[in-house]
């Protein structure tokens, strides 16, 4: 089953559940939280970005830091950001630092790519920590192919109804696409 909201379409989240058996009632020692059946082992998309994100080059996430260039605090400290994810995370992919707009992006930035759910989860807890006063956008990376989908409108959707944002969020020009 799917699901169409607007111009898109969802798969049912319980795909591959369909015919498992109901979920207990039964409450945690907390009083509010439920357990949960215990499988043996974990979710795959903690090993795997899960499709149709890509795991290729571009990888499965793009993370945008945003900062006004005409403040001072802002351009030290998203300068003062940058040189630390290099040291702190030489793994990730890191672009350099624009003191523009550049693309959709409204204000100038700088990008980090994100390549497995590890990175993913080690890398979006330390922003939230070390993000200081700068706006992030993080927007997922997805390959879709068939017959009418345009990269443009895949790319468009990613930066849209697919991003996750930290801080405030910016409008982007979504017409570059």
């Amino acid at each position: 089953m799917a699901y169409k909201v607007e111009n898109y379409t969802y798969p049912s989240p319980l795909e591959g559940y369909e015919n498992a058996p109901p979920l207990p009632d039964e409450k945690n020692e907390d009083g509010k939280s439920f357990k949960n059946p215990v499988t043996e082992t974990l979710s795959k998309a903690y090993l795997e970005f899960p499709d149709p994100l890509d795991k290729g080059r571009r990888g499965g996430f793009d993370v945008h830091i945003y900062y006004l260039p005409n403040n001072e605090n802002q351009t030290r400290y998203a300068k003062e950001l940058w040189e630390r994810i290099r040291r702190e995370f030489p793994e990730l992919r890191i672009y350099r630092v624009w003191d523009r707009p550049v693309g959709p992006h409204p204000v100038a930035m700088f990008e980090v790519n994100l390549f497995t759910p590890a990175q993913f989860g080690a890398f979006i807890a330390w922003l939230a920590i070390y993000r200081g006063p700068l706006s992030v956008l993080i927007h997922p990376n997805t390959v879709e192919e068939g017959e009418g989908i345009a990269e443009a409108d895949v790319d468009r959707r990613n930066h849209s109804q697919r991003a996750i944002w930290m801080g405030e969020r910016f409008p982007l020009d979504l017409d570059r696409f």
